[in-house]
């Protein structure tokens, strides 16, 4: 794995200001660098520091003053576009959320999201989860349901939190059955288990999903570590409030003593 050093240009970098140190001492980031099938490491660039700095910031500033090649995506900058995604210190973050003096001193390291294939340095390629969408039915209200909705503010309130999702994917890079077991094709993830909750879960959704939740999308591999709730930026109680309910509404269909009784009675699945 290649390691290097990149100072900034000289005559371009500005002067250091007040940042997490107290002597304004320049940064120190260890920045993923590479593409598949060619030569991979961290680049180390030392950003001076600035008050208020996110590791976004410290990124546009290797771009604008020292490496115009360094590739990584982003948007909004604002916490709500859920693009610039990244593993810092090793753990799943919002580049544009993760500010400097939040971190511990030392070195900070900057690299892709492992769950997802690398395209280029901070980029990886997301394209599978939009694939893995397209597979769940949509929102499907009765054919002859009145319209506008009437629906009780009681019912809808347990599917406001899902509708939050910014879909930075960070949950899906942090669960163990995606990052470890590399079980893409046989488990939705934890994003889309948000997706299928807020569906099921819909007063007016008339599509049953749970047999397809339960085959296809792997439920019953996620152990309910709530891993991929401590890693969500807008603080959706995935396991609890997605996860668990889907396990729940499973079990009761298919290991229920009393449902299994009743189908043998009268004959249905």
């Amino acid at each position: 794995m290649a390691i290097a050093e990149r100072p900034a240009q000289r005559g371009t970098a500005p002067q250091p200001g007040a940042g997490s140190g107290s002597d304004g001492a320049p940064l120190e980031f260890h920045v993923f660098k590479g593409i598949p099938g060619e030569e991979q490491g961290e680049v180390t660039y030392r950003v001076p520091p600035v008050t208020g700095m996110v590791v976004l910031d410290a990124i546009h500033w290797i771009q604008k003053h020292v490496d115009t090649d360094l590739a990584c995506r982003w948007n909004c900058k604002a916490a709500k576009c859920g693009s610039c995604s990244a593993e810092i210190n090793g753990m799943p973050r919002l580049m544009c959320k993760t500010r400097i003096d939040d971190l511990p001193d030392g070195p900070i390291t900057v690299r892709p999201m492992t769950a997802f294939p690398l395209i280029k340095d901070l980029v990886t390629d997301v394209s599978h989860a939009y694939e893995v969408n397209r597979r769940i039915p949509q929102f499907t209200p009765a054919a002859d349901e009145p319209s506008p909705f009437v629906i009780q503010e009681m019912d809808l309130e347990r599917i406001y939190e899902f509708r939050k999702c910014i879909e930075c994917f960070l949950c899906q890079d942090v669960c163990h059955v995606l990052r470890s077991h590399d079980l893409q094709e046989q488990f939705y993830g934890p994003r889309f288990f948000v997706r299928v909750a807020s569906l099921e879960m819909h007063p007016k959704d008339t599509v049953d999903r749970l047999e397809a939740v339960r085959t296809e999308g792997g439920l019953g591999y996620c152990n309910i570590t709530k891993c991929c709730t401590e890693v969500c930026p807008e603080h959706i109680h995935i396991t609890d409030n997605a996860i668990i309910p889907l396990k729940e509404r499973v079990a009761d269909r298919h290991w229920d003593p009393l449902r299994a009784v009743s189908r043998l009675l009268l004959g249905k699945r």
